[in-house]
């Protein structure tokens, strides 16, 4: 098979792409993109992979499904591409940021510095039919993202999973916990920010636990502006 991937991450998830699931996976996805208008664009479903490869995570922001909306996912979870309004959730993260760290919010929700110091904004489902979330669940990405965040728990750097919501605390079940960080909280979505997401200061507990562990702090500050990709 073609190398799906640019960089170590093809060899760490090798095994899953030969797998049974994953060519199952695969002939649907050829069927929903030729059918259905699906998010993110096929050429952008790894885009979380390639912007931070395996050896350079330091941190995981893990998220469920790709926004539904036209021209909001580009394969990160949280992140929306330039001059795409920013979503409740994001906001929500923006204003929590500023509570931590003094950091103030930009205009924009495009994530990429973040992924490019080594935070992995990874979803558990890779793609999502236009306008019905959680569309894609159950069809064999998760399985694969499963097997993503089990290679992470066992690499020899330690890693930080930011956990957001109980979806994402279902991982834990896949974390060493004794060699990991975990950060845990209620989702930032507007529906349980107010229970305990604000206040919880992710941020700073992040960098603190990377200084700890010898490595460099994430300058969370995003640029002011940001061009559109190619």
């Amino acid at each position: 098979m073609k190398a799906l991937l640019k960089n170590d991450w093809q060899t760490v998830l090798e095994p899953e792409f030969e797998k049974e699931y994953y060519h199952d996976l695969h002939t649907f996805l050829r069927g929903e993109y030729q059918h259905y208008d699906i998010h993110p664009d096929m050429y952008h479903i790894f885009q979380a992979f390639e912007w931070t490869p395996f050896s350079q995570v330091k941190v995981v922001i893990l998220g469920q499904d790709p926004y539904h909306g036209e021209n909001q996912a580009h394969g990160c979870s949280f992140s929306v591409r330039p001059g795409v309004a920013i979503p409740p959730s994001l906001r929500n993260i923006y204003k929590e940021l500023q509570s931590d760290l003094g950091i103030k919010p930009v205009n924009h929700g495009y994530l990429e510095k973040w992924a490019k110091q080594g935070v992995l904004l990874l979803n558990s489902v890779l793609t999502v039919r236009d306008g019905q979330a959680f569309s894609h669940h159950g069809k064999g990405w998760e399985r694969l993202t499963d097997a993503a965040i089990e290679k992470l728990s066992a690499r020899e750097r330690p890693v930080i999973f930011i956990l957001w919501g109980m979806a994402a605390q279902d991982k834990i079940r896949l974390i060493d916990q004794s060699r990991n960080v975990i950060i845990a909280s209620p989702h930032p979505s507007p529906l349980s920010a107010n229970r305990g997401f604000f206040g919880s200061r992710p941020f700073s507990k992040t960098n603190a636990a990377l200084e700890a562990m010898g490595e460099e702090p994430i300058d969370w500050q995003l640029p002011q502006t940001v061009s559109l990709p190619k």
